[in-house]
């Protein structure tokens, strides 16, 4: 017998069945994905079998793998290429957005007046706005970097306007009371 079956014996009946099950359910929390992870690649490889369906429009995940290990240096530097796009997106649209909301914050005129702009940009879909983007932008990584700011700006400046906007107005009172800025 193991040493976690002799706790358990020691344990009265009830805490005993409380080890067991949060056991399983400690198991059950990966087991369980790590099934359905498995049962679903082998569904894939299973459609593509039974349905004949050519490896140029769903290939099996086999040749997925295959190809992610045949061509990994090629990967590898779009990788690099997209989270560079991503994250330096990611860094304007937390700088715009938190400034932004800041001013929002600060002034009810400014929201008012700025802030209809900010969603008419985020309702539009990107694929709309993208034409124009394209026209007027020559580069292909600042058309990419603008599209994924857009995507990203509105989220960040509409949750950090909320959060500023939500703050208890006796507690600012009476931080200001104090000296606090």
């Amino acid at each position: 017998m193991t040493a976690i079956e002799e706790h358990v014996l020691r344990l009265d009946p009830e805490e005993a069945r409380r080890v067991r099950q949060e056991r399983l359910e400690r198991i059950g929390r990966w087991v369980l994905p790590l099934a359905i992870m498995i049962l679903a690649i082998w569904l894939w490889d299973r459609i593509c079998v039974w349905n004949d369906i050519p490896k140029y429009i769903l290939p099996r995940p086999g040749v997925v793998l295959q190809t992610l290990f045949d061509d990994a240096g090629l990967l590898f530097s779009s990788l690099l290429v997209t989270l560079r796009i991503t994250f330096l997106s990611l860094l304007l649209a937390v700088v715009g957005g938190v400034g932004l909301a800041v001013l929002f914050a600060q002034s009810k005129w400014v929201e008012m007046s700025f802030f209809p702009f900010a969603i008419v940009l985020q309702v539009t879909p990107i694929v709309a706005i993208f034409p124009l983007i394209n026209i007027y932008v020559d580069d292909q990584t600042t058309k990419l970097l603008l599209c994924a700011w857009i995507v990203a700006f509105f989220p960040i400046l509409s949750n950090t306007t909320l959060g500023l906007n939500s703050v208890d107005r006796n507690l600012r009172d009476m931080f200001r009371l104090n000296g606090a800025t």
